[in-house]
């Protein structure tokens, strides 16, 4: 099978790009909007950066209509985030918060989550994910202005939250312990659980 982007259809791209770049990290993102509304749906292009300074990027697609997501809205409005750590533990809530709500919707309150106060930014965090990161955007970069076209959130970490019970006894976090899961194609995730370790060279 060949695909050519210049002649296949966007949903035959899409769902061949998704199938192959697996597994993805979930970037489960609490937003607010200008009124202070709260919004919390995961993304799985995502992915960590940088460290110096610390940089996230996610991409809230535009939908097929070609409209934008709320939590792109948001981030454009009020330039501030928090990524909750997608565990295993959290998976029916995470799949839940996907659903498309009507604007000014909490996707918290449909999937009964507690959300607590952040220390640095306005948007909370969602109190049972183990791992929290603050951040504030530094740029977003549209990729096209179509259906499923990307929107690159570039944001700068500015606190970073870590349960004790996920730390390892060096202070690092253990995956093990963490149970991060990911994203593959059509309706399939995939836990952390099948570990190997290799030293790097």
């Amino acid at each position: 099978m060949e695909i050519d982007p210049c002649v296949a259809t966007v949903v035959q791209v899409y769902h061949a790009l998704v199938d192959l770049v697996a597994p993805r990290p979930i970037a489960w993102v609490t937003s607010i909007d200008q009124e202070g509304r709260v919004n919390l749906a995961p993304f799985s292009f995502f992915n960590a950066f940088g460290a110096n300074p610390p940089v996230v990027v996610f991409s809230p697609t535009l939908r097929r209509d070609g409209g934008r997501k709320d939590t792109l809205k948001n981030v454009q409005d009020v330039g501030e985030f928090v990524v909750n750590a997608a565990v295993a533990a959290l998976a029916e809530e995470i799949n839940l918060t996907s659903k498309e709500l009507p604007a000014g919707e909490n996707e918290a309150v449909l999937a009964g989550l507690e959300l607590v106060p952040s220390v640095k930014v306005r948007p909370p965090r969602v109190a049972r994910s183990p791992a929290h990161l603050e951040c504030r955007v530094r740029q977003i970069i549209s990729c096209g202005d179509g259906p499923i076209a990307a929107n690159l959130v570039i944001g700068e970490v500015v606190l970073i939250h870590i349960d004790d019970r996920v730390l390892d006894p060096t202070g690092r976090v253990d995956p093990r312990a963490l149970q991060s899961i990911a994203r593959l194609g059509r309706d399939f995730f995939c836990r952390t659980t099948d570990l190997f370790e290799m030293e790097r060279p």
